[in-house]
């Protein structure tokens, strides 16, 4: 008789328990390339800000040929990121390389080459990391510059350098650097 009415009990809890288990938001930052974001304030207070998740690198080659089983293979489109599409957003009116932004939110992604970058800004937001919506969507596609790192990188990293109503957006991993300068209108 008490195991008919402990079946009951156990089908009970586990049928409200779980669900609302799997409904907890989860802990982004536990995941194995966590959230990071970076931030340029220019001298006015308007800011740029990136939302990205820092990949590691764990012994892996990330840039290069496909044939060298890359990561990141060159000449090939690239979330800029893990997880969730790298978010790019203007609270000004900027130029981007000298190519003109308006104030917005768009999404980055990037083609990267041994000897230079493109990076490109698309006007479609809200995919996962891997849906490049395509040229179509594209607001701008810009070069960056190149240079190696004086030390390797593990950690994806995004990050501005400031000055004024400048700042310079800089893109490092394993022994690659890449930047491009962003002006205030």
């Amino acid at each position: 008789m008490k195991k008919w009415i402990l079946i009951p009990a156990a089908l009970f809890a586990f049928s409200t328990l779980i669900p609302g288990q799997m409904n907890m938001p989860q802990d982004k930052s536990k995941r194995p390339s966590p959230p990071a974001s970076a931030e340029c304030k220019f001298s006015d207070g308007k800011t740029v800000k990136i939302d990205y998740s820092s990949p590691r690198a764990k012994g892996r080659k990330i840039f290069g040929e496909a044939s060298e089983k890359a990561l990141v293979p060159y000449g090939e489109v690239w979330r800029t990121g893990a997880n969730e599409a790298t978010t790019f957003v203007a609270a000004t009116n900027i130029t981007l390389g000298g190519k003109p932004v308006p104030a917005g939110s768009y999404t980055i992604f990037t083609i990267p080459k041994a000897d230079s970058w493109t990076l490109i800004i698309s006007k479609k937001t809200g995919e996962w990391g891997t849906d490049y919506p395509g040229e179509k969507e594209d607001l701008l596609r810009v070069p960056m510059s190149v240079s190696k790192t004086s030390a390797p990188v593990e950690n994806f990293t995004i990050a501005f350098t400031p000055s004024g109503r400048k700042c310079d957006l800089r893109m490092e991993w394993e022994n690659t650097s890449a930047k491009v300068g962003i002006d205030e209108k």
